[in-house]
């Protein structure tokens, strides 16, 4: 039996108490005053009494509230796993999950600390956050080489555009100015010795670029998952470039868990336990992504937070990669600082420590031991 009791009404405790034979003989055996009576003392006492004998719960701890904002993509998957199986609710948390369109336009929210944790992208608008002095930094990888993030042509431009030469003056359509779909394109249009500034930019959110292509307002667009297999599937674009054969260093980082630094020294436990859940999420999302026993255990919990709405697309499409420990390829980060800063999307280069922490995914090998594939058969790259 639980009792719940106000701390000021003893005259009901007190009821309770006489009728709880169990509780009278727990009690006993403690020190402290054991009978009733109108002092306060013998009230808080014999509460004191109850918590011991485990027929009233000690004041519940406080979880700690943690709010991430997190773009709806397979990428985000280990974040809902995480939710749905309770690993943040083990550690102690109670994580808000807000949807977010791109990491850019929330990283004022990152660096004020109404959001601790941001789930998405690499983006420009980080490093324009570093470079005013904001508590963020990449903290564990949300998805990474191979990414499966494609070129769509509008269909009726397939064999019309055979390779990126022929992408110059073309309206092509990325999230925004400044994200990973930047790099991107521009590492491709090197390859033809082309730039940015040779090819017409459009930015709008993925889910409108199907509609882009299907009125002709576009002739290309750089989609992930599961959008770009959604488009394909509606007939609106077609697969013509996967930029995994394309930008190199690899396993390049498409997308990041970016958090509050000042958030994470101030609660450094409560950070590397939720750090530890999201690995342990990401380990089962590996093992999906390889074809694993729990693969419809993960599809399920992908329809239900509305990743794709349409169980079968996920049995077709790709999933996007990850470390199963969350390591942030530094080497692919630099790059992109590279590009950016030599496009102008980024007015300042910063040193690797500080644009990358990677104590929380050395925790969580250290912690989780070497992860093993149950599918052994798979040929899959990444997620090992």
């Amino acid at each position: 039996m639980r009792h719940r009791i106000a701390l000021t009404d003893t005259a009901s405790y007190c009821a309770r108490l006489e009728k709880d034979e169990g509780a009278r003989q727990d009690c006993s055996m403690h020190p402290l005053p054991r009978r009733c009576g109108e002092a306060m003392m013998r009230f808080f006492s014999a509460v004191l009494c109850l918590v011991m004998a485990g027929l009233l719960p000690a004041a519940a701890q406080q979880r700690a509230t943690v709010t991430m904002g997190v773009i709806t993509l397979v990428s985000s998957a280990p974040t809902y796993i995480a939710a749905e199986k309770g690993y943040f609710r083990e550690a102690g948390l109670d994580v808000q999950i807000e949807p977010i369109e791109s990491t850019g336009n929330a990283m004022p929210l990152l660096a004020s600390n109404r959001m601790q944790i941001l789930v998405g992208g690499v983006s420009a608008a980080y490093w324009n956050a570093l470079a005013n002095n904001l508590p963020v930094i990449m903290a564990f990888d949300s998805a990474s080489s191979p990414v499966y993030t494609d070129m769509l042509l509008r269909p009726d431009l397939l064999g019309k555009i055979s390779t990126a030469a022929d992408l110059k003056g073309r309206t092509i359509a990325v999230t925004a100015p400044g994200a990973i779909p930047v790099y991107q394109l521009a590492k491709l249009l090197q390859t033809a010795n082309l730039s940015l500034g040779d090819v017409n930019l459009k930015y709008m959110p993925m889910p409108q670029m199907s509609v882009g292509l299907a009125n002709t307002a576009l002739d290309a667009a750089l989609m992930a998952p599961p959008l770009n297999a959604m488009a394909v599937q509606q007939k609106t674009g077609v697969h013509w470039k996967d930029f995994d054969d394309v930008v190199r260093p690899q396993p390049m980082e498409l997308a990041v868990y970016t958090a509050n630094s000042d958030w994470m020294t101030q609660n450094h436990d409560e950070a590397r336990k939720l750090f530890l859940a999201l690995g342990r999420a990401a380990r089962d999302y590996c093992q999906a992504y390889h074809g694993g026993p729990n693969r419809g255990e993960v599809e399920d919990i992908m329809v239900k937070y509305q990743v794709t709405r349409e169980r079968a697309l996920l049995d077709e499409m790709p999933w996007q990669a990850r470390d199963p420990n969350g390591r942030v390829n530094l080497a692919s980060i630099e790059d992109i600082q590279e590009l950016f800063f030599a496009t102008g999307m980024i007015k300042q280069k910063f040193a690797g420590s500080r644009l990358v922490d990677g104590r929380f995914a050395d925790d969580v090998a250290a912690q989780l031991g070497p992860f093993a594939l149950l599918n052994r058969d798979s040929k899959k790259a990444g997620c090992r």
